[in-house]
């Protein structure tokens, strides 16, 4: 795992200079403490510079930028390979001879074979930029799901690339400039949808795409690969005991393929279905105890799985760790803030940062879970949705206002805040009812904004993440619409980049069995009944593996990985929000209303609401806004 960034100049006159490659380079020293490396061509039209995490072969020879025989073709790689072993053995025998262990030499001869149609061959996590030096192009790659991230900005004279945008904000001909068009995703989703950013200029590669880049400046961006799902009204042919041991090999298998490593690795540890199945397979394939590792929060049970993630970890006898969050964890707003690149308006990065903190002084490499909520429908989301299908709309309107007479709970995990959320937008169609109990400010994003953010109805529109996929989702069947979606939006925008930021942050590689390819696409094709059987999710996972889930596993009810920020905001917080919000020196005001910021704090103190997502969502911003000017100068981390 590592940071690359790199510059292509399409006039003679701009050419790359070695200073600012390095100061872009190092400004991802926590994605790659081991090691560095930069290469500029001998015109200085091009350059590459990379920070190395050494997972596998941790020799100088591995280290990056890596050559082919004769210097033409160089590459800088974040992530793994898992099937570079069979890719190995496939280009010795066509003639290629190999001078590391390297899952990365494996791209450079590779793309020798195949030219820019190399990525379909791998099978991995990863963000690639290659530069041929004969066709004078630059090739950037990005994996299927979008586990790893790789941004861009172009202007008339370059284009400058990182796998951070902070890299790219260290070059001094990069302005950073807010985009304020982007502002109200924020606000609906907690990011900004890909291939947007909050920075004017500054884009993502998509997920499972290929952007070639040309000496002059032309570019062209290809998808190599798509997630279908069975279409609607389809019953796919497949025996459950079939599709029950199938499920059973892929997922062991995608588990022993990223356990190859040169370094100590572990696992996240909680108490669902997910990670407990890696555990227990990890625990069968390694011939030392497992280290694993959970967090829990201290004041509210609804949000600690520590008990849980102990029984699992004494099932399997694994060397076990664990942490406690106190409300001060919110002190890492400024270092999130950074990490991410901006504000991010999911609060679980907090304990995701903190398991990552604690995990990497005992590990380098750790596999979690992610992932088997996406393929196997795990969301609780996902059935109430489909409940709400079979319900007359106008049920809605009725449970709302019988729900007006019952009090709200205390945090929105309570079943009554469920439950409202659930009768409010029941009437909608299919993908906006989900994304409208998925979003921050749901249908009071208007309100919150200042007029002169809103400049079409087209910013508001709660499917505006699938803007690119609509068309392609919308001839599958119900629950495939749903796991199709999640799948092109909240994975790749909100889950994996929290994994990803908060895991680098602390130079600790995590690893996604249950993302696998051949796993992804196998669950994608299974009937929706094999996911989804009544209020059975991950019907098919749980047949696959009843050895290795405990029915208090099994039958625990799903929780998922929040924060208690309702009571932490209504306390011991209280006053740290009044106070990053509505004081003098708050910035927020150029961009949303402070007066409906003022109503939403009073409202949450009351109890009148459970606002505490929502205000992380404004903090961060706030902090961001505080932060930003800083940003484009020579960079320290926020410790």
């Amino acid at each position: 795992m590592c940071g690359i960034c790199g510059e292509l100049t399409f006039e003679p006159g701009a050419p790359v200079d070695m200073t600012t490659l390095v100061s872009m380079r190092d400004r991802l020293a926590h994605r790659g403490p081991d090691n560095q490396g930069v290469f500029v061509t001998p015109d200085r039209r091009a350059g590459l510079g990379f920070r190395r995490l050494a997972i596998i072969d941790l020799s100088d020879d591995a280290n990056q930028p890596l050559p082919n025989e004769d210097g033409h073709v160089r590459v800088v790689f974040n992530g793994e390979i898992y099937n570079f072993m069979a890719l190995r053995a496939d280009l010795e025998a066509r003639g290629h001879r190999f001078r590391t262990a390297s899952d990365t030499e494996t791209i450079v001869h590779l793309y020798e074979e195949r030219g820019a149609d190399f990525a379909e061959a791998l099978d991995g996590m990863f963000a690639i930029a290659i530069w041929d030096g004969r066709l004078h192009r630059l090739v950037l790659a990005r994996d299927r799901a979008g586990k790893k991230p790789l941004f861009f900005y172009r202007d008339d004279r370059r284009l400058v690339f990182g796998s951070e945008i902070k890299a790219i904000l260290a070059h001094p001909d990069v302005r950073v400039a807010i985009d304020e068009t982007e502002i109200p995703s924020y606000f609906l989703y907690g990011y900004v949808p890909h291939p947007s950013t909050f920075y004017r200029g500054v884009e993502q590669v998509n997920p499972a795409s290929v952007l070639t880049v040309e000496a002059d400046g032309r570019m062209a961006q290809r998808k190599y690969w798509r997630l279908t799902f069975p279409d609607e009204g389809a019953s796919p042919a497949c025996d459950r005991r079939v599709a029950r041991e199938r499920v059973r090999e892929l997922v062991t298998a995608a588990v022993s393929r990223r356990l190859v490593s040169d370094v100590p690795l572990g696992a996240f540890l909680s108490a669902g279905i997910d990670s407990t199945i890696v555990v227990g397979l990890m625990s069968r394939l390694m011939n030392t105890p497992v280290k694993t590792f959970t967090i829990g929060f201290e004041g509210d049970a609804a949000y600690d799985e520590t008990a849980g993630a102990r029984q699992v970890a004494s099932r399997f006898g694994t060397d076990h760790t664990e942490f406690r969050v106190k409300p001060s964890a919110v002190d890492l707003v400024d270092r999130l803030v950074w990490h991410h690149d901006g504000p991010f308006g999911d609060s679980s990065a907090i304990p995701t940062y903190l398991v990552s903190q604690l995990t990497r002084q005992h590990v380098t490499v750790v596999l979690t879970g992610d992932g088997g909520d996406e393929l196997f429908a795990g969301y609780l989301r996902f059935g109430a949705a489909l409940a709400a299908e079979r319900l007359p709309r106008a049920a809605g309107a009725v449970m709302s206002a019988a729900f007006r007479a019952l009090p709200r709970g205390s945090n929105e995990r309570h079943l009554l805040a469920r439950a409202r959320r659930f009768a409010r937008f029941m009437h909608l169609p299919l993908l906006e009812r989900v994304a409208r109990w998925n979003s921050l400010f749901q249908e009071d994003v208007r309100e919150l904004m200042q007029p002169d953010m809103i400049a079409t109805d087209a910013q508001l529109d709660p499917l505006r993440n699938l803007r690119n996929d609509r068309d392609e989702i919308a001839r599958f069947s119900p629950l495939g619409r749903l796991l199709a979606a999640n799948f092109a939006s909240y994975l790749p925008d909100d889950l994996l980049v929290k994994m990803d930021r908060c895991t680098m942050a602390n130079s600790l590689e995590a690893r996604a069995p249950l993302l696998d390819t051949a796993l992804t696409e196998y669950a994608a094709s299974l009937p929706d009944d094999y996911k989804l059987r009544g209020r059975t999710t991950k019907a098919v996972l749980r047949d696959a593996f009843p050895d290795l889930l405990p029915p208090e596993i099994s039958n625990r009810p799903k929780t998922g990985f929040g924060v208690p920020l309702d009571g932490w905001f209504r306390e011991e917080l209280r006053d740290f929000v009044r106070d990053t919000l509505l004081g003098p020196s708050a910035a927020l005001g150029r961009y949303v209303r402070t007066d409906r910021v003022r109503l939403l704090i009073a409202d949450h103190l009351a109890g009148r609401t459970n606002a505490g997502q929502r205000l992380w969502s404004l903090v961060c911003f706030e902090r961001w806004l505080q932060l930003l000017p800083t940003w484009s100068a020579p960079a320290v981390t926020p410790r």
